[in-house]
């Protein structure tokens, strides 16, 4: 098992910034990859950014260039800098981490709202 505790969403006016952060702890495997996602209410949950183990990173078109997803592998820790932050980033964000297809944990969420 493995337990992911996110923190850092908050409200914030658009243009603003926010710093999430996810924490892992338990059967950690060295190599995995970790990430956000976020849901709106009435949409589907979308990426919005991993990171691997080896660092390599993807995001969704919508938040390129606004946000940076980071880790800290000692700490087993990642991050989500949010930059330039819009109404329609307003969401719950959600931490995953995987290691494999059929191994992979979700944490709590935590809300973003972008106020306009």
């Amino acid at each position: 098992q493995v337990q992911l505790v996110e923190s850092g969403g908050g409200l914030v006016q658009a243009g603003g910034s926010l710093r999430l952060s996810c924490a892992a702890s338990g059967s950690i495997i060295s190599i995995n990859y970790m990430g956000w996602y976020r849901q709106a209410p009435g949409k589907q949950r979308e990426l919005v950014a991993t990171i691997t183990s080896g660092g390599s990173t993807n995001y969704a078109d919508s938040v390129k260039g606004r946000f940076t997803i980071s880790r800290d592998s000692a700490k087993n820790t990642v991050y989500l800098q949010m930059n330039i932050l819009k109404p329609e980033d307003t969401a719950v964000y959600y931490c995953k981490y995987s290691s494999r297809p059929d191994y992979y944990f979700w944490g709590q969420g935590t809300q973003v709202t972008v106020s306009s």
